[in-house]
């Protein structure tokens, strides 16, 4: 057995020795790799327009360590990915490919905005992964020019510019191929709900998401031999999305066009909300579940201070603005917890991939057109030419780097009710056992792997990853 632990005291990713058989244990945790669940697609970040330009403005060796830190094998191994079509918020400004109003033809349609930073970086980062990884793209908003409010937030597509907008998909996945970038998936629209906020956005009812990829998308898509993974829905966990569920995993005619749900984490920073991922699942036991977006919201970072990322001291944007009855779901919280926590969640509610939010951004939170600020897993000061790896980065590491794509989540029971736990048998039949002790006490446990017995020690305030030889 191989042990890794991260934890408040300092050890990033360290490796530790097994525990001979103990005369006392604080618990068992009982592993069974016959029975198993979802398959594991796998583990990433995201390609922004600002972490891209950050990393443009960084010494040549700094930008490739930190490319490697993600995408190389001795890093945390990325496989998966996921950037914006158009303009987000994390982009120096608004933009969009078709900028010539009424341009129903896209005729004028360019991808020229992303050539400068974004599409270098995925580039440079394809060229260090050596397993490759798989691409989702999600759009913010169209034009301005498409929608009802002419506003790069808020609005909704008019119906007129459905045909538009497919097609515009379609010129995305062929000009982003043309520059040796396969796109994987597209979600449909991030957070179609909206974002109540003055940055890239627009608005779908679960029918009219339907409408549009049963009618357009998908057509037009197929049209053009193209054959990305739809999902759909993109934003969050709970109550949205069991209804969102009800709504899309229902309608017959639009389940053969997806591949599955997107979601995100933004409702809470305590809760997983693990009943909305299992009735999504239950409605369509066949669909996937992905997670595409993640981050420390609303905060400015904490450069080169890792106690802070180990501290109950974070609020999100909920802590102030949530309404009465959702206070409770935003408390102040702890960084690396709430990392922990919710990818642990996820991967035993049937989710399939975990994709966090901005790979790179500056001491500020940015840079941000909206001044949106938040928490990358790795910070750069480009005046300092200076890295650094936040305590996140380490925590994504424990998944990313050792359960890898095609993996299947299996069973496990535990009488440790303070420790969080997952597992995994990876493709080759390494099991994986990753544990999370949000406690400030060290753990001690014996696991049992069928006729085997393995047994570790697990710090206060730390997660664990277990790599096991399977013998039978």
């Amino acid at each position: 057995m191989t042990i890794y632990e991260t934890n408040a005291a300092g050890d990033q990713l360290s490796l530790k020795k097994p525990l001979k058989e103990l005369d006392q244990i604080d618990g068992t945790l009982q592993l069974d790799p016959e029975k198993s669940y979802q398959s594991i697609l796998g583990f990433g970040g995201a390609f922004t327009e600002s972490s891209a330009h950050l990393l443009k403005q960084l010494k040549p060796e700094l930008r490739t360590a930190v490319l490697k830190a993600y995408f190389a094998e001795e890093g945390a191994n990325y496989s998966m990915a996921r950037t914006h079509m158009n303009s987000c918020d994390f982009s120096l400004s608004s933009y969009s490919y078709a900028p010539v109003e009424n341009d129903t033809a896209l005729e004028h349609f360019a991808i020229e905005e992303d050539r400068e930073d974004l599409i270098p970086m995925i580039k440079q980062a394809q060229e260090i992964s050596k397993e490759g990884f798989k691409l989702l793209s999600s759009p913010w908003t169209a034009p301005p020019w498409m929608k009802d409010n002419q506003a790069w937030f808020g609005g909704k597509l008019l119906t007129e510019f459905y045909p538009t907008w497919a097609n515009y998909f379609v010129k995305y996945q062929k000009d982003y191929q043309a520059e040796g970038i396969p796109i994987w998936g597209f979600t449909i629209e991030n957070e179609p709900l909206g974002n109540d906020a003055h940055w890239e956005s627009m608005h779908f009812s679960p029918e009219e998401m339907a409408l549009f990829v049963k009618e357009h998308l998908a057509p037009t898509l197929k049209e053009n031999q193209l054959d990305p993974e739809l999902y759909v829905f993109d934003q969050n966990k709970g109550e949205e999305l069991a209804e969102w569920s009800e709504a899309l995993l229902t309608d017959t005619a639009l389940l053969p066009h997806i591949a599955g749900t997107a979601v995100h984490w933004y409702a809470s920073t305590v809760k997983t909300f693990d009943a909305s991922l299992q009735e999504t699942h239950k409605l369509a036991p066949d669909k996937s579940i992905i997670h595409s977006e993640a981050c420390i919201d609303a905060e400015v970072p904490h450069w080169k201070e890792d106690d802070w990322y180990w501290k109950k001291e974070a609020t999100d944007w909920g802590y102030q603005w949530a309404p009465e009855d959702k206070k409770a779901d935003h408390p102040k919280y702890v960084p690396a917890y709430r990392y922990a926590r919710d990818i642990i969640g996820c991967m035993n509610n049937w989710v399939e991939a975990w994709i966090d939010w901005n790979m790179v951004l500056d001491p500020q939170g940015g840079p941000n057109h909206a001044k949106n600020w938040c928490v990358a897993p790795i910070l750069v000061d480009t005046a300092k030419q200076e890295v650094y790896k936040t305590p996140l980065y380490y925590v994504l590491s424990h998944f990313s780097k050792f359960v890898r794509p095609g993996a299947k989540r299996i069973a496990w029971n535990s009488d440790l009710k303070d420790l969080q736990s997952t597992a995994f048998v990876n493709p080759e039949g390494e099991v994986i056992v990753i544990l999370f002790n949000p406690t400030k006490e060290p753990i001690e446990l014996k696991l049992a792997l069928q006729e085997q017995n393995y047994f570790t020690r697990i710090s206060g305030q730390a997660i664990q990853s277990l790599l096991l030889e399977n013998k039978n």
